[in-house]
């Protein structure tokens, strides 16, 4: 996000402060609340599958000092994009270790697009209480009217972003799970061996923007059916 604020500046462009205000306010939200809410999600499931560890180490909560981790926090104030301390999930207690496991990593980003399902129905009402209307995409504007739609528009988009971001198929992110579950064991090995220098490299990739392509796919597919969801209760109410 600073990342994107200071190519503004570089390119001469200027700077709309309440909106640059509603999304630092927007990421602080969301470091603090959602990205918790995100690794809770995963132990929630994770213990529903039968696996207790999370509930045991204490991070079914939403508690943001257990989970906040100092490069994801940077990463999401810098790009919009980051991630917290990975709840410890031990998949021997799972019936079917790898299907059970990518079902635990799948979670977190579900959580992700319900955060952003939420925030983009709060929109909507600011939009209707203003006297706009959803229907006709309009909003009778005002300074507190203006924040909070730059403010929820924030966090709809920056939740988007983390869904995408943790379904690509890299280690030690979500998608990696899941993609193992289609994996033999020899190729999941290998597949994790180096996870750790892996995540520098993702880091470095994000730094460049190798990464955006994808990442705009599939934000653009979220975004397309947060937003249809989102409107859909406004449109059969005609607002």
């Amino acid at each position: 996000m600073l990342y994107t604020v200071l190519q503004s500046i570089t390119r001469g462009e200027g700077i709309n402060m309440a909106s640059l205000i509603a999304q630092i306010l927007a990421s602080v939200l969301i470091i603090f609340l959602i990205l918790p809410f995100h690794e809770l999600a995963h132990g929630w499931v994770a213990g529903k599958l039968g696996d207790p560890t999370a509930k045991y180490s204490g991070r079914l909560t939403f508690n943001p000092l257990a989970s906040v981790d100092l490069f994801g926090t940077v990463s999401l104030l810098l790009f919009g994009i980051g991630w917290a301390k990975p709840v410890p999930v031990n998949p021997r207690y799972f019936k079917k270790p790898k299907r059970d496991m990518a079902i635990t990593a799948l979670a977190g980003p579900v959580a992700n697009l319900l955060a952003s399902f939420v925030s983009a129905v709060l929109l909507n009402l600011v939009v209707v209480l203003s006297g706009g209307s959803v229907l006709a995409g309009t909003y009778v504007p005002s300074t507190v009217v203006t924040f909070l739609i730059a403010f929820f528009g924030a966090c709809t988009t920056i939740n988007i972003s983390l869904a995408a971001f943790n379904l690509l198929p890299i280690p030690p992110l979500d998608g990696s799970r899941i993609l193992a579950m289609f994996l033999s064991d020899r190729a999941m090995e290998a597949y994790y061996r180096y996870q750790n220098i892996v995540m520098y490299v993702l880091f470095a990739l994000l730094l460049v923007g190798v990464l955006d392509v994808p990442l705009a796919i599939l934000q653009n597919l979220f975004t397309s059916g947060v937003q249809f969801l989102a409107n859909l209760p406004f449109y059969a109410l005609g607002v």
